[in-house]
């Protein structure tokens, strides 16, 4: 386990570190220069990028049965789809959608091991329209539990997204819960469940990444 490119123990995701120091450097110039206001707008964006790229520890469920949200946010879709990139069939489908100001890091919503992962580029659409799904730039990131089963979690990208970090590969063993990548500035993701499992949240529900129980194994 463990995520090299993640956060392990610290403040923030490491992918917030050059947008935190990058405000350093513009208030450091703008100190040196005389331009206060500028300093002063600038410290204001550093306190925004701590803030958007923090990353709160999670106490995990231990029910051996409990599927965890991969995400924090407002639950907009909870339905059946066929599913035929990944897991070539019917599937259960719960959406988060992440606003500007929830925490934007993801989380594996059941042990297992990575069993692919793909970059899959795309458009830019808001993320809750129905099109995204398909039209959006993305990143899939299918999971084989110890049981065989499969779980497919999509981070998908939106209008003020452009950047979807990963911070697993394929091979590697992730706990329920675990960090698995981030979006930048908002936008969704999506897991799809073998149909067999018992959904407990519905649209509007809100939920957080590694500590809402979302679903059942049956």
């Amino acid at each position: 386990m463990g995520n090299p490119a993640g956060r392990e123990g610290g403040f923030i995701v490491a992918a917030g570190y050059p947008f935190v120091l990058g405000a350093g450097a513009v208030v450091f110039l703008a100190w040196l220069a005389g331009w206060n206001a500028l300093a002063f707008l600038g410290a204001l964006t550093g306190l925004f990028f701590l803030y958007f790229f923090r990353d709160p520890e999670r106490t995990i469920p231990g029910e051996a049965a409990a599927i965890v949200s991969p995400a924090d946010g407002k639950v907009i879709l909870a339905d059946e789809v066929k599913e035929e990139k990944f897991l070539h069939g019917p599937a259960k489908r719960i959406g988060v959608f992440m606003n500007l100001f929830d925490v934007h890091v993801n989380r594996a919503p059941v042990a297992g091991v990575v069993a692919a992962s793909e970059h899959i580029p795309g458009q830019f659409l808001a993320a809750f329209k129905e099109e995204a799904e398909k039209a959006n730039e993305r990143q899939a990131t299918l999971l084989l539990t110890d049981g065989g089963q499969q779980i497919l979690v999509v981070q998908i990208a939106g209008i003020l997204a452009r950047r979807i970090v990963s911070f697993c590969r394929p091979g590697q063993r992730l706990a329920r819960g675990e960090r698995l990548g981030m979006i930048c500035f908002g936008s969704r993701v999506d897991v799809y469940l073998p149909a067999t499992c018992e959904v407990l949240v519905k649209k509007g529900d809100r939920v957080k990444a590694g500590e809402t129980v979302v679903a059942r194994w049956t």
